[in-house]
């Protein structure tokens, strides 16, 4: 799987910009509960794609995937939260939201090429 390990590396630096971004909201804009919230959805998405990676079959494979896929949808609610209440400008909006596109574009062709190797056997 050449784009899974895609996957892994992007989602593992979204959850660093992440946890850099709760940072920056919690110390400079004095700003608790959505940047909680993000925290929480942006760095699942990670440790999903790794559970996916020890999966027990390729149905649990594909499950945990689409968990990691909400996780994703969550999050980008969560940024377009904080930027239309003013707690992002649009540059920082753009490129979380760009990374967040991304990643959802990876996990759902991994999700559909695994589903339709499963369907050939």
């Amino acid at each position: 799987f050449p784009s899974f390990d895609c996957i892994k590396h992007k989602s593992f630096n979204f959850a660093l910009r992440v946890v850099k971004l709760y940072q920056f909201l919690n110390q400079e804009k004095k700003e608790y509960v959505l940047s909680k919230q993000l925290l929480r959805s942006g760095t699942a998405i990670g440790a999903l794609v790794r559970e996916a990676e020890q999966a027990e079959s390729k149905l649990d494979f594909i499950h945990k995937l689409a968990i990691a896929q909400k996780e994703a949808n969550e999050t980008d609610y969560w940024l377009e939260l904080l930027f239309q209440s003013e707690y992002l400008n649009e540059t920082q909006f753009q490129s979380l939201k760009k990374d967040i596109v991304e990643i959802n574009k990876i996990s759902a062709s991994i999700i559909i090429t695994t589903k339709q190797r499963i369907g050939k056997k």
